[in-house]
């Protein structure tokens, strides 16, 4: 409790100190499926779009004023990098906060990549020609994806912190966890559907995520817990054009084996790591403070 109590402070601390070289807005913008998308920007002192900007994704059924992205934002900001959050809608017009699970789940994995490919639509209608893409946990797996099926020149360079990885053991164990059930009975459940042309039809109580007992179209089910080696991070890697820095947490609980996976591949060059030693998967307290320096290095440095 003290902890949070500390980092909380310290991230609010933060934000009324750079609030002082820093410009920051609320931007929303319409999604083609008529949804209002919003977006945290910072601007870095002196600073426009123009100059280049870091579109940053959040985790799971997260969102933009969660505290790592705050942080980040903020940090950034200090190091004179703009950035741009958005909050993923999870289909949730103008949506703000944690995920509603009382809402029923039609969202799916791929739509997170959508929405990256509007904001970066939008901060090059304002000029930017100079983006790099990045994102946290599942975000950071989605921007990975983003960027290895997407070629845009305005896209430089890709950072990824502490992405997820994927195996179907620990996908079944957790989803037999948070959900009290088989993952195998449930996914046939949803496939059964699929088939009879009722995807869109909600499996009541089934769960889906970190929503035990919430009610979830079986499109959207399937989305999260097909066999798809491209939601392991490290998969996409190879496919991805521009340089990419990976940054972990040598204490994540949360994603398993990340550094094990990106190690071999690193060649300095085309894909940098960053080792955050002790660091958990939130980059709590100042180890942050490693995260934004990583990532000024990263981008400031030749491409």
């Amino acid at each position: 409790m003290l902890n949070t109590l500390k980092t909380s402070l310290l991230a609010t601390a933060a934000a009324c100190c750079l609030s002082f070289s820093a410009w920051a807005e609320d931007i929303t913008i319409k999604s083609p499926e008529g949804l209002t998308l919003n977006a945290n920007l910072v601007l870095a002192d002196g600073k426009s779009i123009k100059d280049g900007i870091v579109l940053l994704t959040h985790g799971t059924l997260a969102h933009n004023k969660m505290e790592i992205i705050v942080a980040l934002q903020n940090l950034l900001a200090e190091r004179d990098i703009s950035s741009i959050a958005p909050t993923l809608s999870f289909g949730v017009s103008n949506r703000t906060g944690s995920f509603d699970c009382a809402i029923p789940a039609t969202h799916k994995h791929s739509d997170a990549m959508a929405e990256i490919g509007y904001w970066l639509g939008y901060v090059k209608s304002k000029g930017a020609k100079d983006v790099v893409v990045a994102g946290h946990s599942r975000g950071g797996n989605q921007t990975a994806w983003f960027a290895a099926e997407n070629t845009d020149p305005a896209v430089s360079k890709v950072v990824l912190i502490a992405p997820a990885t994927w195996n179907a053991k620990d996908a079944a164990q957790g989803f037999k966890k948070t959900h009290n059930q088989d993952l195998s009975s449930a996914f046939g459940k949803a496939t059964a559907l699929q088939a009879a042309g009722k995807g869109g039809e909600l499996m009541k109580g089934m769960g889906v995520l970190y929503c035990p007992g919430e009610d979830v179209t079986a499109d959207s089910f399937v989305s999260y817990y097909k066999v798809d080696q491209r939601q392991h991070t490290p998969n996409l890697l190879p496919k991805i054009s521009v340089p990419v820095l990976v940054i972990a947490a040598s204490a994540d609980q949360v994603v398993d084996g990340l550094i094990e996976a990106v190690q071999p591949m690193v060649d300095g060059k085309k894909l940098q790591m960053v080792v955050v030693d002790e660091a958990g998967h939130f980059f709590l307290d100042f180890y942050i403070e490693d995260a934004a320096d990583a990532m000024e290095a990263f981008i400031n440095g030749a491409s």
